[in-house]
């Protein structure tokens, strides 16, 4: 787990979805920086940032796509 400072200038992402579910807005971000994937809470973006490899991240997405 990493700072978000370790990350400066990422352009950070999250779903259109996350706007109507009734959670204000609040969901996961995620950001593309090089190798690595970088995911954050969008409650707390100063906070903690988990990041992954590209290939660990494209992985864990495809089980999503499988359901």
């Amino acid at each position: 787990m990493r700072s978000t400072s370790s990350f400066p200038a990422l352009a950070w992402r999250k779903s259109s979805r996350s706007v109507g579910s009734g959670q204000g807005g609040n969901c996961l971000e995620v950001a593309f920086a090089g190798p690595a994937v970088a995911v954050r809470d969008s409650k707390d973006p100063g906070g903690p940032v988990l990041a992954f490899s590209a290939s660990s991240w494209s992985a864990f997405l495809g089980r999503f796509a499988e359901r």
